[in-house]
């Protein structure tokens, strides 16, 4: 009797969820999305895929925002997966004042909503943009670049699966080196992709040396919302560029969204930062360093790298040597940067 007595089972409580065991944990440390009281601005009903990274990604951001802002928040949506999948005629699933125009045109209409509210002395109404990396890397870059130049009081949110993925993966200018997509097929003697095209629109946005610049995953919710938080109350240009992988067009299991968000971090492919008027001030340490293989791996639009024994380990290099750099740039081991 003894003997059972002085044996406990160890219990094991769940912290990003309304469980009990979110009763543990002070307010302070909770998520946006572990509280009663987030505004659930996607609600349920949309059309996203399982395991949509976007959606995850929409619903963290704007949660947020609504937070920050106390509910006073306008959103202006791009064409893409976002707007597809949540406003099918004559359906929505947007709880907050949304409004949706043209492919390209994101960045200008909340420019727009911006100025209108300003005339009308409403100081307390936050305005944010959204989109995918093709219509805000792509299509709409010249709206975009303008708002930045003009410092437009807007908060923009890019969410980044790496193609466009609404109108059959064709390659975006975010589409990663070696992916296949529907546009780079695996064929040929370098498959998928090519070296030393896209572009990086993070350090784009740097270089028009806006108020806040900032990266973000689904995969670290407290560090997304806190760079939400933080956006909100600047004023002028900001932008904050989330990952969101996408099961259908990267070839993945809808469970390992968040797993390969992760990955893409911990591997120096995506670094997380953050910058003020064109200079980096913080960056999201990685907690364990994997090689970029880790990531790839899962993906079937990078199968043909690992081609049983004729594995690619050219280009594997060189997406290593990438995802070295970006560890080295960004100081995200959290070692002295070299001379």
């Amino acid at each position: 009797m003894k003997q059972k007595n002085a044996q406990q089972r160890v219990k094991f409580y769940q912290t990003g969820t309304h469980t009990v065991g979110n009763r543990l944990m002070d307010d302070a440390t909770r998520t946006v999305q572990a509280s009663m009281d987030r505004s659930n601005a996607i609600t349920s009903g949309h059309r996203a895929c399982q395991g949509c990274g976007e959606a995850l990604g929409a619903r963290y951001a704007l949660d947020a925002a609504m937070r920050a802002s106390k509910g006073q928040l306008v959103a202006v949506n791009a064409t893409g997966c976002l707007e597809v999948f949540t406003t099918p005629y004559p359906e929505t699933s947007w709880q907050i004042p949304w409004l949706h125009s043209l492919f390209g045109n994101a960045p200008a209409v909340a420019a727009g909503v911006a100025a209108a509210m300003r005339r009308k002395g409403r100081s307390d109404v936050k305005v944010v943009a959204q989109g995918g990396d093709g219509g805000t890397m792509d299509i709409g870059f010249g709206c975009l670049s303008g708002m930045f130049e003009r410092n437009d009081d807007v908060l923009y949110f890019c969410y980044d699966n790496e193609a466009y993925m609404n109108t059959g993966v064709q390659r975006s200018s975010a589409t990663p080196p070696a992916a296949r997509t529907a546009t780079t097929p695996a064929v040929g003697q370098k498959p998928g992709n090519v070296f030393g095209t896209g572009k990086n629109l993070p350090l784009i946005a740097m270089a028009h040396n806006i108020p806040y610049v900032a990266t973000a995953s689904v995969a670290d919710l407290h560090d997304l919302e806190a760079k939400v938080a933080r956006a909100v109350d600047i004023e002028g240009a900001r932008y904050i560029h989330i990952m969101v992988p996408c099961p259908l067009g990267w070839g993945s299991q809808p469970c390992d969204t968040i797993r390969l968000a992760r990955l893409a971090v911990e591997s120096g492919l995506f670094p997380l930062f953050e910058a003020e008027h064109g200079e980096v001030v913080r960056s999201k340490k990685i907690r364990r360093k994997v090689p970029v293989e880790e990531y790839l791996r899962p993906q079937r639009r990078f199968n043909h790298l690992f081609k049983k024994g004729q594995e690619d380990t050219e280009r594997l290099s060189s997406l290593q040597r990438m995802a070295d750099a970006n560890i080295q740039r960004f100081n995200l081991l959290g070692e002295r940067p070299s001379p």
